[in-house]
């Protein structure tokens, strides 16, 4: 049974997994205007000071958004296994079968994955006994292209009846009238079916996703933040435009046709080989990419005079470092493009942003994870002279 139940009377979906302690939606029973407003207020309250905060960009459909689901392996009835999510602060497993946060193709695709496991008699592995097999299942759809991965993490090397699995999987999966299109094993991402890899397609170019790429999950809003991010830049087709943090490449690509040149820095070599396949895939011969971590590169480059007229700032939720920043600084650019996923530690680079010479023109709140507490934002600023 689907666990969604739609209330008419206050146009709040609501689930019975959030009963048992679910922590995957913790504004789920909040009305979705009601999200937002939140959200809006607690980054006007943080980066306000700074420079105006725009209206919060929310989402018209603010479900089944997911592209990427996590689903770990649990031991059901009759020796069978499950799966599904933890529940919040703890290390039971609370089964799903459907998630409104999550692809209503991947659900099917997990359901999928779960009877071919238990076909060929899979069994979970149980952390403290150190028995069984199957840790968790990662799933990744491209939802431009339809493509479906499904990645198995064991708790051993190799698959027993692997050929077998597969059968199985796809069978079940045509059953249910989903893809899968490639399927990978384990953290040294054998392919057992398909490529390895799946390709998706945002803001006009098309990219490759292998089972580590990081790439965000909810397709509507990233094309809303990437677009907010290459407008914030005001590009000409003139400047030499540096990315860093830069992932796969994704911002750096999408700012590529309207830059002259563009750098991309990312300390994870997988990603940065997966962004220089992206470029070749979709044409792009203005952009390189470097695998360093970005405060060391950066100061070398600021010691040897290279200059970039915009930067596009994205960190991880801890945010940049004072070094960095202090290099940025030193290499003056016209103006910074700050993409972040924690307002908080946002806030407290734009202080030491705004001590080095920059001031920040505006903010715009994006809900890339509706009935969560997270937000992120795009924040331009612009060197004082």
């Amino acid at each position: 049974m689907d666990p969604a139940v739609w209330f008419q009377e206050d146009m709040i979906m609501d689930c019975k997994l959030r009963a048992k302690n679910c922590g995957g939606c913790p504004m789920l029973a909040t009305e979705y205007a009601a999200q937002l407003k939140k959200k809006e207020a607690d980054v006007r309250a943080l980066l306000g000071k700074y420079g105006p905060v725009a209206p919060i960009r929310g989402m018209e459909t603010p479900y089944h958004y997911r592209n990427k689901v996590i689903s770990t392996f649990a031991p059901a009835a009759g020796g069978k296994l499950t799966s599904g999510i933890y529940a919040a602060r703890t290390h039971k497993v609370l089964p799903v079968e459907s998630c409104l946060l999550q692809d209503e193709v991947l659900d099917k695709v997990m359901l999928a994955v779960r009877a071919a496991a238990n076909a060929c008699r899979y069994q979970p592995f149980h952390e403290d006994k150190g028995t069984g097999l199957l840790r968790h299942c990662l799933l990744r759809r491209g939802v431009a292209t339809g493509q479906v991965m499904v990645v198995l993490v064991t708790a051993q090397p190799v698959l027993p009846g692997a050929k077998n699995f597969v059968k199985a999987l796809l069978a079940e999966a045509e059953k249910r009238g989903v893809p899968v299109t490639s399927v990978v094993l384990g953290e040294d991402e054998k392919v057992l079916y398909g490529k390895g890899f799946i390709l998706d397609t945002l803001c006009g170019k098309t990219y490759a996703l292998s089972p580590r790429s990081f790439y965000q999950v909810n397709p509507v809003q990233t094309a809303v933040l990437y677009g907010l991010a290459v407008d914030a830049a005001h590009l000409t087709g003139k400047e030499v435009v540096l990315d860093a943090y830069c992932g796969i490449g994704t911002i750096g690509l999408t700012a590529s046709g309207k830059a002259r040149q563009v750098v991309g820095v990312e300390v994870n070599r997988d990603a940065v080989r997966d962004a220089i396949g992206n470029a070749k895939h979709n044409g792009v011969k203005n952009a390189r990419f470097f695998a360093a971590d970005a405060t060391a590169w950066i100061r070398e480059a600021a010691d040897a005079g290279q200059k970039a007229d915009v930067v596009f700032m994205d960190p991880p939720r801890e945010g940049s470092t004072p070094a960095f920043i202090e290099s940025v600084a030193r290499m003056a650019p016209k103006r910074i493009v700050y993409v972040s996923c924690n307002p908080e530690t946002m806030a407290r680079d734009l202080a030491l942003l705004t001590q080095k010479g920059y001031r920040a023109e505006g903010f715009t709140p994006v809900d890339m994870f509706p009935h969560s507490t997270h937000c992120e934002v795009v924040g331009s600023l612009v060197r004082v002279k």
